[in-house]
């Protein structure tokens, strides 16, 4: 099946790719994309009448994984009709399934886990050169994070996810990464610096810090946090106009990173810091190792340290045990609280972690109606939020024209992550613009949780 490419040489296979889960994830799979391109594979969009399709998938909830299985069946599918020669099935739930995952499927014909990655082109060789037998490649998870350089990336140009640690030292108690991904394993410094040169160089303008537990960066390798260290670092990267911090753990917050966050211009002041809950029983019972009072007094020196933070949050409804009292505290905090942006989810029963032996488990539909209840009260503060923006200016990061609109574009201001957060749509009739500009727009309107304004 093979065929010339566009510099003539010789291509050694076709393949689609399916990336689906968190931004970790993604830099999994586009690590793997770039491997498969330097190797001489050809990404095609559509499977069908490909050599092979990988699915790197997400195992981490419930709703995930019947995601990542309903991909894998389809591609598995075509595989049965005779419109695709192999299916390679990667990430976090062929790490938790293993062999499992192949006796369910046995026409998946290699499993990739999490770690085995970067061997993802040996697998591609097995399977163009007609080596029917399955084959499964699972690796220890490394001391040291894996190497994320040479990548394809899968973003638009102008952003892209910088990963500075892999897996968690965490127990949470509802939370089975540890076992997929490996305790906490920090990216020497001078790797995360030279991985966030080669994508300003590639166009990148904002940088998304990703990791499990992000203030933990460093514990492992230099003995103490240095978070702080490598952010004063980044700033320094020509190129890069924003750095945007996710999966803030509420330990190791410091009065130096906090004055870093808040005199950096680089740096946004924006935070994703999931908290899960707030009730102190329910806290021991996620074994968080936080408590309510640290945690409200870490959000006070958060907000009062940082000019116009953006805080985000993520809350979990109906874990086991969870009493009507308890959940009023977490909705009563949510309504105290205003968080800017925030995110509730259901438990999710997970087979291999200590919660799922826990009594008291609770009806779906109440932790539905708790989680409903806490959205209801974060749209209306949304709402106001929003309101309150109206004839103000913000700067905007320009991601995308409006389909069929030949002055409006689709944005995302200081406060809003790609995929995750609101949309800024902003109007420009006197100057075209591009992905990656940062203009300054005036707010006129309010649309559910998106902003409308116009350049000036």
């Amino acid at each position: 099946m093979a065929e010339e490419n566009q510099s003539n040489e010789k291509v050694k296979g076709t393949y689609s790719f399916i990336s689906l889960g968190c931004p970790k994830n993604l830099v999994d799979s586009e690590r793997m994309l770039g491997l498969l391109q330097l190797d001489g594979y050809q990404l095609v969009e559509d499977p069908k009448g490909a050599d092979f399709a990988v699915v790197n998938t997400c195992g981490f909830i419930e709703q995930a994984r019947d995601e990542s299985y309903a991909a894998i069946d389809e591609m598995l599918a075509l595989k049965e009709d005779g419109d695709l020669r192999g299916v390679v099935v990667s990430g976090c739930l062929a790490e938790r399934q293993k062999e499992e995952l192949l006796n369910d499927r046995p026409g998946i014909d290699s499993l990739v886990g999490v770690f085995g990655r970067d061997e993802v082109t040996r697998v591609a060789d097995r399977l163009i050169g007609n080596l029917d037998e399955q084959q499964h490649v699972f690796r220890p998870a490394p001391i040291r994070a894996l190497n994320d350089t040479e990548r394809l990336r899968i973003t638009p140009q102008h952003f892209a996810y910088l990963k500075i640690s892999e897996g968690c030292d965490r127990l949470c108690t509802f939370c089975d990464i540890p076992r997929m991904r490996g305790k906490h394993a920090t990216k020497p410094i001078e790797s995360v610096l030279a991985e966030a040169t080669q994508l300003a160089e590639d166009g990148v303008k904002e940088l998304i810090i990703v990791a499990q537990d992000t203030t933990y960066y460093g514990m492992d390798l230099y003995g103490e946090p240095r978070l702080t260290e490598l952010l004063q670092q980044l700033v320094q990267v020509d190129g890069i106009e924003w750095i945007r911090l996710m999966y803030f753990y509420p330990m190791y917050i410091s009065d130096e990173l906090i004055t870093t966050i808040a005199s950096s211009p680089k740096i946004l002041p924006y935070i994703d810091m999931p908290l899960q809950h707030i009730n102190d029983n329910m806290l021991r019972r996620m074994s968080r190792r936080v408590n309510k009072a640290d945690t409200i007094t870490t959000i006070n020196r958060l907000r009062s340290g940082i000019e116009n933070l953006t805080l985000r949050t993520t809350l979990i409804t109906g874990f086991p045990g969870e009493t009507d009292a308890e959940f009023n505290e977490l909705l009563e905090f949510v309504q105290e609280t205003e968080f800017d942006r925030l995110g509730a989810f259901t438990y999710s029963y997970e087979e291999m972690t200590p919660s799922s032996k826990m009594s008291d488990h609770i009806d779906e539909d109440v932790k539905l109606s708790r989680m409903e209840s806490i959205m209801s009260a974060q749209r209306t503060i949304m709402q106001q939020l929003n309101e309150s923006k109206i004839g103000t200016q913000i700067k905007v990061m320009i991601d995308r024209p409006v389909p069929n609109e030949s002055t409006a574009y689709q944005g995302r201001s200081h406060a809003d992550a790609p995929d995750i957060d609101s949309t800024v749509f902003v109007t420009s009739h006197e100057a075209a613009l591009s992905p990656g500009d940062i203009v300054d727009v005036e707010i006129v309107a309010v649309t559910g949780y998106d902003l409308v304004g116009s350049t000036q």
